[in-house]
This record gives structure tokens, sequence and C-alpha cells, in this order.
């Protein structure tokens, strides 16, 4: 492998690097690798800016496992694996995402993905009607959804890769699914393996993953990624979790599951999360407005929660960032109708009657509980906070900011004031807050008579 520092002592990114920034030996490694590749495609190559992380195994292994912070590389990694295992003689590779969306969007179209690496004339075509990528020599790919894990049934593949495994809807199905569909060997005699690139998330499926044999794990940084990443994302990603428990997810890779006096941590959310909700006996959408609209206003924490047999559902987080009056009001009114919601919950300390005058503009009948909060946000969270901690809550499906608030909620001056002034509100806990306060605490709604 190439130095890569080296390489790049007199860049700013991988794009400024001249060929006659190289040395003799590295151009003879670059002539002989890459045969009869144009200058801009040397500049691309692969082995040339890999890091030791982006690696795969020498040893052999089932399952490489590669967890990395944002723009770590992570999925460069996994593609340019699968890339190599198709040169190696690999015909039929599984590709699986949390949706097709997102397979066609990161996998597939994205920079790093398998349409845009290598050489123009060794990348696959895609055939969108079939979900097929089909390969010059023969190789052919097949796209898969976490949300249809009984799609894999049936099939074989020599090489797979999962990406973004920890947003999965049913990870362990569909990873029990995908490995049990492994089971033909390359034509280059290679057994078959699996590559997982991942945001790690402290769920029990990644946890199990990381620990099973013949499972080899590699952790990717976001620094050692800084080459191919802009300046300003860099800062923007440092100031918001550098020096933080989240940034040890967000910018090292790592399974963090506790925040140092945070209300809750993420293995207690993930531990009751489901996939779908029963047929709830009320619904109701919270918001929690901002005082104002402008450029630096917070966000309309907007959450649509409800309950059935004393246990409540999570439904959406639909919290909007610098909205209008009007927009937040469309929104909670266009929720309502179509969960069919029995109330709706606004809290009333930053206007309350505006709020309500507002939400009657459109909706003139809407039934609203105009809520005070006469206590600080951390006081008033922890009595919610207890309630998932009793299995009492559970999120359907993934809402990842609203988690990540929550899980920094009475940690890092989340939810106080600071010495430099006023901490950013956790608007989204304050809307959950009062949504499942509404459903199990002390302020009762009624349930809404249905349609049958």
């Amino acid at each position: 492998m190439l130095d890569f520092e080296k390489l790049c002592e007199t860049s700013e990114t991988p794009d400024e690097l001249e060929l006659a920034d190289l040395t003799d030996e590295e151009l003879d490694y670059l002539e002989e690798e890459s045969m009869d590749w144009d200058i801009p495609m040397l500049l691309e190559f692969w082995d040339l800016w890999k890091t030791e992380n982006q690696t795969a195994p020498a040893q052999d292994f089932l399952i490489w496992l590669i967890l990395g912070g944002r723009g770590a590389g992570k999925t460069r990694a996994g593609a340019e694996w699968i890339r190599e295992r198709v040169k190696s003689g690999a015909r039929h590779i599984a590709l699986v995402a949390a949706t097709y969306t997102e397979a066609r969007a990161v996998m597939l179209d994205g920079k790093s993905g398998l349409l845009n690496i290598g050489h123009p004339s060794e990348r696959p075509k895609f055939i969108a009607s079939r979900r097929r990528l089909e390969w010059p020599n023969g190789a052919v790919g097949q796209i898969f959804s976490a949300e249809a894990p009984d799609g894999l049934r049936g099939s074989q593949f020599d090489a797979a890769w999962a990406d973004e495994f920890c947003a999965w809807n049913h990870a362990e199905e569909t990873l029990s699914n995908l490995r049990l569909a492994l089971r033909l060997d390359a034509e280059d005699g290679q057994a078959p393996q699996l590559v997982v690139t991942t945001t790690p998330r402290p769920s029990a499926e990644l946890i199990e993953l990381k620990e099973t044999k013949g499972v080899v794990t590699h952790t990717l940084r976001t620094a050692e990624n800084a080459h191919h990443l802009s300046r300003s994302f860099l800062g923007a990603v440092e100031a918001e979790y550098g020096g933080t428990p989240l940034g040890m997810q967000e910018l090292e890779g790592e399974i963090v599951s506790e925040w140092p006096g945070a209300l809750w941590n993420l293995a207690t959310i993930a531990k009751s999360r489901e996939n779908t909700a029963p047929e709830l006996d009320r619904i109701v959408v919270a918001i929690d407005p901002p005082a104002t609209s402008g450029p630096k206003s917070d966000a309309c924490g907007i959450v649509v929660a409800g309950v059935r047999d004393g246990r409540a559902y999570v439904l959406q987080d639909a919290t909007l960032s610098l909205a209008r009056p009007e927009d937040w009001a469309a929104k909670t009114v266009a929720l309502f109708e179509s969960y069919e919601a029995d109330c709706v919950i606004a809290e009333g300390n930053q206007g309350g009657e505006m709020v309500e005058s507002v939400l009657r503009q459109l909706a003139p009948n809407l039934p609203i509980k105009r809520v005070h909060a006469k206590r600080s946000k951390k006081t008033r969270a922890e009595p919610v906070s207890h309630l998932y901690a009793r299995g009492l809550v559970s999120h359907v499906g993934r809402f990842d900011a609203l988690e990540a608030q929550m899980c920094r909620m009475g940690a890092q001056g989340i939810g106080t004031k600071t010495g430099k002034g006023r901490a950013k509100s956790p608007d989204r806990v304050d809307a959950l807050v009062w949504a499942i306060d509404a459903l199990l605490g002390r302020v009762r709604v009624p349930a809404r008579v249905r349609a049958v």
C-alpha cells in the first residue's frame, strides 16, 4: 500500500495531486497496476488512497464489518470490495440496503457507488426494472431491501454487501436470510463472504453480529478520510459532535450506548423498538412551537404518538426547522387528519393563544389541549424517561434525530442554560414529552370516535 500522507503532503485534496508529485517507484507501481487508464482515472486509483482499515482483512473471514463515522469512507470501502470480488471471480452478488431507494442512491448512484468507481470499461450497467446490475465480465448483482426480508429466500450468492445495517427495520431476519443465501463458491474458489458497512448504533443486532465467530471488524474515523472531505463539512461536524459521547459514534465509529448524565440511552430505546404499531386506542399530535420564526429560531417540535393497553407508541417525528407559524400549523393539521388523531397537544408558554388561533384558522373545530410548562425541561422529561426504562414506550421505526436529542437530554447542557447563553432547545424531546404525558401521564385526552 502507498503512503497516503506522503503523497498528499503538498495537496489540499486528491484532485489537486499531480503525477509529478509521485516518486519513480510510485509511478512504476501505477503503470504496472493500472494498464491503459487515463490520468484522471489514475488519480482515482483505489490502492493509492485507501487506508489500512479500508483494506479487506488478510485472513479468512465470513463477514467484514466496517463501522464508520460520517464521511469516513465506509461506502467506498464496501463498493471497492465488491468491485474487486467481481474482478477476481465472484459472479452472483447481493446488495442489501434499508430500502430500494437508499440502495440506488448510495450503493449505486452515489459518488462512491458501484456505477461511479473503477475504470469505465469495467463498470456495471443498472437495469432499473429488474433491480439488477450486470458487469461486462458476466457477473450479476441483485438489489434487495431490508423492508422485505423474504425477498432473499431461495437466492444463492458468492458475495454480498449490506449497507447501513443499523438502519434496517428487520435487521435480524434480513441478515439471517442473507447469510443463508451465501452458499456459492466463486469461480476463483473463494468461499462466499459478506461486507457490512454501517454507522454504529447500540442495537442488539449489531452487538451480536460484532461478537459472531468469523466476523472481522474495522473501525473508520472521519479524520482518517479528511483529505476527501470539504473543510466546511469537517468544521461543521466537529463543532456539532467534537468532544462529546455522540462524537464517539458519529466521528469515531464507536458503539456508544451511554451519555453521562443523560436521561435516555440508545440501548433502552432500541430494546423496545417495534416495526409496526397495533390498533391504537388514542392518538395525539404534540407540538412545541418556537417563540419566533427567524433564521436563528428553534425548530417546531412535532411528534405523533398513540397508546394501547397502557403502552405508548411513537409513530412519527415530524419536527420542522425554520418554519413559519402557517407552516407548522398546516403540518400539524395534516398529521391530525392523516392519523385520525384524537387531540392536538400544544405547549402554550410561547404565546398559547396565538398557537391556538393559528391552528384554528386552518381547522376551526380542531380539538386542542393547551399545556403550560411550570418546571424545567429536564424535570418534565424525567418521568417520561422512567416510562421508557420500564418498557412502556416503543418507537415504531427509527427516529435518529429525535433519539440523538433524547440521549443528550440532561447531558452537556441540553435543556439548560450555558455560560455562553441559551442552550439549543430540545424541541423534539419537548414535543415527545408532551405526547407521552398526554397518553400515559397527567394530561388525559378523551378518545375520538372513529368510523369503522
